[in-house]
C-alpha cells in the first residue's frame, strides 16, 4: 500500500501519517524502487491503533508509551482487540441510532426533540408554562443525556412527582422567588415542602454521591439566581441527609 490506500483504509489523512513519521510515531517503511513507501498489514495496524488511542484523549506521548507495551504482541493479538474495539463501536452506533428512530417518530418540540425517557416522564405531567418547571426539565434532559442506566432508572422513579398536581403550585412559588434574596423568609418553608414532595423511591435510584454542590448539582445549581439557588440548595441538602438516613 501507498501513503493514500493506508490513510484512506485507516480513516486518516496522508499528512497525519507523515506527522506520526516524523515524530517518530509510526516508523518509516521500507521503500519500493520506485521510491516510494511500501506500508504492510502491521503498519496498517499500528495506524489504527494510533488512530484509536487519540481518539479516547491520549497525548501523542501517552500513545507512545502504550505502543512501547505493544511491541512483543503478536499481530493476531492485536488484530482481535481491533476487532473487538471495532464491534463494540458498531454497537454503540446502532445503539444511538435507535434512540434517534424514537426521536425522529416523536414530535418535535421548539427547542428540539426530547430523550425518550424524559418525554415519557413529561407525557405524565400536567401542562405548565412555569419557568421554573422548564428549567427542572433542561436539567433532566442533562441527566439523561449521560446515557447510563442510573439516569434512566430516576427518570422513571419520577413519575408520581410529575404527576402530582401539588408540585405546579410550588413552581409558581419558587417562580415568585426570582428576583428575591438569599434572606428571603419563604426560602426556608418552599424548600421543605419540595424536599417533602421527592419520594424515597427516587432517594434510591440517585446516582452515586447526589444529591450534592458538588459535580452535577453544582452545575445546577449554577443556573439558578440567588432566592432560588438558596432553595434548590436546601432541598439538596435535606434529600442527602434522608439517604444517608436511608443507608445508615
Amino acid at each position: 500500500m501507498r501513503i493514500g490506500e493506508i490513510a484512506t483504509l485507516v480513516g486518516v489523512t496522508s499528512r497525519a501519517v507523515r506527522h506520526y513519521h516524523h515524530i517518530g510515531l509510526l516508523p518509516e517503511p521500507a521503500r519500493q524502487a520506485n521510491g516510494y513507501r511500501a506500508y504492510t498489514v502491521r503498519d496498517a495496524v499500528l495506524l489504527a491503533r494510533i488512530r484509536r488511542l487519540t481518539e479516547i484523549g491520549l497525548s501523542l506521548d501517552e500513545v507512545r508509551d502504550v505502543l512501547a507495551d505493544d511491541a512483543g504482541r503478536e499481530l493476531g493479538e492485536v488484530l482481535a482487540e481491533l476487532d473487538a474495539d471495532l464491534a463494540r463501536q458498531e454497537r454503540e452506533i446502532r445503539e444511538r441510532r435507535q434512540v434517534l428512530a424514537v426521536l425522529l417518530e416523536a414530535p418535535l418540540a421548539s427547542d428540539g426533540p426530547l430523550p425518550p425517557a424524559l418525554a415519557a416522564l413529561l407525557d405524565h405531567a400536567p401542562a405548565t408554562t412555569s419557568p421554573a418547571a422548564a428549567k427542572d426539565r433542561e436539567h433532566l434532559a442533562l441527566l439523561d443525556a449521560a446515557g447510563d442506566e442510573a439516569g434512566a432508572e430516576l427518570l422513571a422513579a419520577l413519575r408520581p412527582l410529575a404527576e402530582n398536581p401539588g408540585v405546579l403550585v410550588l413552581y409558581e412559588r419558587l417562580d415568585a422567588l426570582e428576583g428575591a434574596g438569599a434572606d428571603d423568609p419563604r426560602i426556608a418553608p418552599l424548600a421543605a415542602e419540595l424536599a417533602a414532595a421527592v419520594p424515597d423511591e427516587v432517594l434510591a435510584v440517585m446516582p452515586v454521591g447526589e444529591p450534592s454542590a458538588t459535580g452535577f448539582g453544582r452545575l445546577l445549581l449554577d443556573d439558578y439566581p440567588p432566592a432560588q439557588r438558596a432553595v434548590v440548595r436546601r432541598v439538596m441538602e435535606e434529600l442527602a441527609e434522608r439517604v444517608r438516613r436511608r443507608t445508615a
